[in-house]
């Protein structure tokens, strides 16, 4: 397993260096191709020759490419000194760069953008995860039933319908015919714990309800498959429980292929979900890249990039090894 574990990050961290390149590529290279200069976007509105090339310089932007790419790297794990003449600017590592928009590293607007992510992302993930899987469950052992097909209905129902019109329907019951919460925001945690989970629950609720639709016919397929397997009609024959049958025999199999979706979608949500976000005005890092492209700020944007492709590669392996832990059948030998 250690042996596993140790290719397995190796082979992520190969990953993440191939998104580098590419997204590096597509935001510093494509621009030029195609006539633009970064340093104009730097540089703000109506900039003056001398200003454009003071920006090129600094930014290094008048170096061969595989320069460029390599300095980037280098600030990432070391930090990096931008240079023009005697103004000599440090950004310390990890650094991705200043926005173009309003000149603040990088790095500093993800770190304030993340907890917002972050809360999102994990609050929807357990409702999703439990209630999903738990609909999933019964709709496979009630199957034909009513329960069955009612469950299956609300579940095709969240599939169909997009985030910002449940999010939408979600705010005016909340805050205008309920009154419920007034102002939707994002509270911080430490300052109250309760106004925070308050304050996210209908995003939670929207996010979840779109998921657990997915994870409800997912698990009720898995389910009726392992069902029909020999190994479960043998432990019934020789006697064992039922609810052991399910617990410990049906629904560990049928998880399986449930565990590598969430790993999927959970480092997807981490990477930011956008439409969530922007729909209940929480600025984290979906909300905060769609800005981004907005104003054409490349940096921002190759930042989030890449710090969204290291959640997804994260998941992956986390969901690698607890696949193996699941499964004895697929762990290496």
């Amino acid at each position: 397993m250690v042996g596993f574990v140790i290719r397995r990050v190796l082979g992520g961290i190969v990953i993440l260096w191939l998104v580098s390149v590419v997204t590096f590529l597509l935001f510093f290279l494509v621009p030029k191709v195609f006539g633009s200069n970064p340093a104009v976007l730097f540089a703000g509105r109506t900039p003056t020759p001398a200003v454009i090339a003071a920006v090129t310089k600094k930014l290094g932007l008048d170096q061969p490419l595989v320069v460029q790419y390599w300095h980037f790297l280098e600030g990432i794990f070391v930090g990096r000194h931008y240079n023009s003449g005697p103004d000599i600017t440090y950004c310390p590592a990890p650094c991705l760069g200043y926005s173009f928009r309003n000149s603040q590293p990088v790095w500093q607007q993800i770190t304030q953008a993340l907890p917002v992510t972050i809360s999102l992302a994990l609050g929807a993930a357990v409702l999703f995860l439990l209630g999903g899987v738990a609909i999933g469950v019964i709709s496979a052992l009630r199957r034909g039933k009513i329960v069955d097909r009612a469950s299956m209905t609300v579940a095709l129902a969240g599939v169909s319908m997009p985030v910002y019109f449940t999010g939408l329907v979600m705010l005016y019951l909340v805050s205008y015919k309920w009154r419920i919460i007034k102002n939707v925001h994002y509270a911080n945690f430490l300052d109250n714990p309760f106004t925070w989970a308050w304050n996210l629950l209908p995003a939670w609720i929207v996010l979840a309800f779109l998921y657990a639709a997915m994870y409800a016919r997912l698990t009720r397929a898995s389910m009726l498959d392992v069902l029909g397997e020999d190994y479960i009609r043998t432990a019934r024959a020789k006697g064992l429980p039922e609810r052991d049958v399910i617990g410990k025999h049906a629904l560990r199999a049928a998880l399986t292929p449930i565990l590598t979706i969430f790993g999927l979608d959970l480092g997807s949500l981490l990477g930011g979900a956008v439409l969530t976000e922007s729909t209940f005005g929480f600025r984290g890092l979906g909300k905060m890249s769609i800005e981004a492209i907005n104003t054409q700020d490349l940096p921002t944007i190759l930042g989030v990039t890449v710090f969204a492709a290291f959640f997804v590669v994260v998941a992956n392996i986390i969901v690698d090894v607890l696949y193996a832990v699941l499964d004895p059948r697929v762990r290496p030998t």
